[in-house]
């Protein structure tokens, strides 16, 4: 790696620092443009063990470019990957504080619930349905800390992939008796349908990016804990969000969630 430990510690406190304080910043490749994936994800990791030396605790992943189309766009052939801070859960039918953050959108997304650890290399579909307690619908809510939405994909994995908050419904459901590949979901803002999907938008099936991401952190012989929330992808385009907006995600056949932003 070309980057030294000073320089990745530094950014990972500048990039948290901004996500704690609320302000963007210029993409970090601007000052390192040699910057590799590797040390990107290693900027990641040294921001969740920042997050962990101060109490937090990590309830999950979420995964990210979970689109054949938007993978081709951003010239990568596999999505990427970040952390769930303890925080980063709020509650269905509460509102979110968006003091607390730059620029939310939200996504509407199928969260997975561990009950047993998933670790590759070599992890499949049907190994993620097996290790899965339940499914639930979920909006995740992205929240770059890059100025004016300008990065690239190293920045943006350096960033913990955008997370900031998601909120899950109260109902729940075995895998095994969801059609998940063909799940149709709504997204509505103030009332009004902003974004329809379904299931397969996310790599033909949800659960493929669950096992996407076992794999993943395999290569850092790392795995995903019994009891993880796993937020498998966007099902949706992101929708942009601010003080005063009411949001709520139909699933089908997995009831519905509302929160508002204040």
């Amino acid at each position: 790696m070309s980057l030294t430990k000073e320089q990745i510690n530094e950014l990972a406190e500048h990039l948290e620092n901004a996500e704690l304080q609320a302000h963007d910043v210029k993409k970090i490749t601007d000052k390192y443009p040699d910057m590799t994936m590797a040390e990107a994800y290693e900027v990641q990791w040294e921001i969740r063990r920042r997050k962990e030396a101060r109490g937090n605790r990590i309830v999950g992943m979420k995964m990210g470019l979970t689109s054949r189309a938007k993978m081709e766009q951003m010239g990568v052939d596999t999505p990427v990957y970040g952390f769930l801070a303890d925080y980063f859960e709020q509650p269905e039918a509460g509102t979110i504080d968006i003091s607390k953050l730059i620029h939310p959108k939200v996504e509407a997304e199928i969260a997975f619930v561990t009950k047993a650890p998933l670790k590759g290399p070599g992890c499949s579909v049907g190994a993620v349905l097996a290790a899965t307690d339940f499914v639930m619908p979920a909006v995740e809510i992205i929240d770059s800390r890059y100025e004016n939405f300008r990065f690239d994909l190293i920045s943006v994995v350096a960033d913990n992939a955008s997370s900031s908050r998601y909120v899950t419904g109260s109902r729940i459901a075995d895998p095994r008796d969801v059609d998940l590949a063909n799940i149709g979901v709504v997204m509505e803002k103030n009332g009004e349908v902003v974004e329809v999907g379904a299931g397969a938008a996310v790599l033909g099936h949800p659960a493929t990016a669950v096992a996407m991401l076992a794999n993943m952190l395999g290569e850092r012989g790392e795995e995903i804990p019994a009891g993880s929330v796993i937020l498998s992808g966007a099902i949706t385009a992101a929708v942009l969000v601010e003080a005063g907006d009411n949001v709520t995600l139909r699933a089908q056949g997995l009831g519905s969630l509302s929160f508002r932003f204040a």
